[in-house]
């Protein structure tokens, strides 16, 4: 029965590992697309999978200690510690298949972290700098550039802009998850 519910967790957490790679590759495609303004609602798509992957996590280290008290080996037992000792039939092989697909889901995930990093990194905020400062009081401008009420209204659209891409950046640098990986083995 041990077994069973900790292959369930695994599984949840492989589909939450698979769902922050959808967002995190959804949330590049924004960045990349240009579309700054989308940045909130995918910072906090990511934000929401990650506080669901952490509560799974929690939930298969419980059940993975006790699996692992029951197959002798030490309750803080890694995933191929405990495949390793499992008893003969499906379990091994199926341990072993959730190790390495769960490995593969995290290189994708850190590779999407590392893109999406750079991507938010070299977007507008330091080409934000230049915009704020192209319409200051004092610079001269053209007669047919904008009115004053047009330039402040284009500013408060780059700050907001700018917070956009400050929070993604923020929750997309979140993404480790060292428990997980203490658990592969990986740590």
């Amino acid at each position: 029965m041990g077994a069973d519910e900790l292959s369930a967790m695994l599984w949840r957490e492989r589909r939450q590992l698979e769902l922050l790679l959808f967002r995190l590759e959804t949330q590049l495609l924004h960045v990349r697309a240009g579309s700054w303004h989308w940045l909130k609602f995918t910072a906090a798509d990511v934000e929401k999978v990650l506080e669901n992957l952490r509560f799974d996590t929690l939930a298969r280290n419980i059940e993975s200690s006790a699996v692992a008290i029951e197959w002798r080996v030490p309750a803080n037992a890694t995933l191929p510690m405990i495949s390793s000792v499992a008893p003969p039939g499906i379990w091994p092989e199926l341990l072993q298949e959730h190790h390495h697909a769960m490995v593969l889901l995290l290189e994708q995930v850190e590779s999407a972290v590392a893109a999406n990093v750079e991507a938010l990194l070299s977007g507008p905020i330091g080409a934000g700098d230049v915009r704020l400062t192209a319409g200051q009081p004092g610079d001269v401008l053209a007669p047919e550039a904008t009115s004053d009420a047009a330039n402040a209204a284009d500013d408060v659209m780059l700050l907001a802009e700018n917070a956009n891409i400050e929070r993604a950046l923020a929750v997309t640098r979140d993404c480790s998850l060292p428990l997980l990986e203490e658990f592969l083995g990986l740590a």
